[in-house]
């Protein structure tokens, strides 16, 4: 028995195996001005299609659909398959608001109301 594929078989199956990642994944990777999609994530970095995507480096920001995930800054790993790696030297998850500089506490009111807010005088 041998397992010997022809390339274009080889070639074939690493076609599909990259549709069906594109087809299922939202993630986005944004470079500049450019959106790439995500092939797939990992802890310590992700994927994209070989062929379609520049070579990517320095800092650029992750989404999911339309949520920031997070800001990385990537070095290119490897190529195989069709899929160029890229593992994240710092990776920052994203916030919706400001960190703060103080300690808040868990039962700290959210604002406070002056007197002239009831129109009295």
């Amino acid at each position: 028995m041998t397992t010997f594929i022809p390339k274009s078989v080889q070639d074939a199956l690493d076609k599909a195996r990259l549709q069906g990642m594109k087809q299922k994944n939202r993630l986005r990777v944004h470079a500049g001005e450019e959106i790439y999609p995500v092939l797939r994530q990992w802890e310590r970095g992700f994927s994209v299609e070989a062929d379609v995507v520049p070579q990517l480096r320095g800092l650029v920001d992750l989404y999911d659909g339309a949520r920031h995930l997070s800001q990385c800054l990537i070095v290119a790993s490897e190529e195989d398959a069709g899929e160029m790696r890229y593992e994240f030297k710092r990776s920052t998850a994203a916030s919706d608001h400001a960190p703060l500089d103080f300690y808040r506490a868990p039962d700290a009111p959210v604002g406070l109301l002056s007197h002239d807010s009831f129109g009295e005088g």
